[in-house]
């Protein structure tokens, strides 16, 4: 099957010069050799909120990403799933706080899986799935704590390049889990996101809806709908 960008170069050939052809060849062999940078940003979502999305934003734009994956997960492995909210509500809101962007994207890819989600099995998806992608996997500090305990994590980080989140309460510099060795180490304290300070965690939207307290500029609009006509976490 030929390429449909090369469908086009072969359209755009049509009727040009030598000079015009020679220009349109150039741009297309560029645009070929860069690799696709893509962001991940995994998590319950349970429920998404604004703070996700301005990750997103802020990484984009200071890694010069072209577009940025929300994977929901089915179930994490070192968390303890809680509130009532459905694997298919989860992803429904986060289709719906996304919307509208054209450079986000969901990916159900952990959820069609089931099962416990590991980031390993995820990147190695993604990677054999698109071999010419370059893969950022969006972490927040306070989890490079405790990456001894995911699974095969010297394998993951060969897999993508790491983007640290520096949250509110923790050091610039991230504290990284001992246990790993040096190199793995060096490779996580590469790559930190210096974005907007923003201190939502999803445990406290689920708190508050549950107390009858607004999440109102906490969540999308659309996502803050959602959870009321479907009475979720109350």
């Amino acid at each position: 099957m030929v390429p449909r960008c090369a469908l086009t170069l072969a359209l755009a050939l049509q009727g040009k010069g030598l000079r015009t052809r020679a220009v349109l060849i150039r741009i297309y062999l560029n645009m070929a050799r860069k690799r696709r940078q893509i962001g991940i940003l995994g998590g319950t979502f349970n429920p998404i909120h604004l703070g996700h999305l301005l990750i997103a934003q802020d990484a984009m734009e200071q890694f010069g990403l072209d577009r940025v994956k929300f994977i929901p997960s089915a179930t994490p492995p070192h968390k303890k799933y809680e509130g009532n909210a459905t694997a298919a509500q989860r992803l429904t809101m986060v289709r719906l706080a996304i919307r509208g962007n054209a450079r986000f994207e969901v990916d159900d890819i952990e959820l069609r899986r089931s099962g416990t989600s590991y980031s390993v099995d995820t990147l190695t998806s993604l990677r054999r799935r698109d071999p010419q992608a370059q893969f950022y996997f969006i972490i927040g500090a306070d989890s490079l704590r405790e990456l001894h305990r995911w699974r095969e994590v010297e394998r993951l980080v060969r897999l993508c390049t790491f983007v640290t989140v520096a949250r509110p309460g923790f050091a610039l510099r991230p504290v990284v889990d001992p246990k790993l060795d040096a190199a793995t180490r060096r490779r996580l304290r590469q790559h930190v996101l210096r974005g907007h300070a923003c201190d939502i965690a999803s445990r406290d939207i689920r708190a508050r809806v549950a107390r009858g307290e607004s999440i109102r500029y906490l969540v999308p609009d659309a996502v803050l709908q959602y959870i009321n006509r479907h009475k979720l976490y109350c």
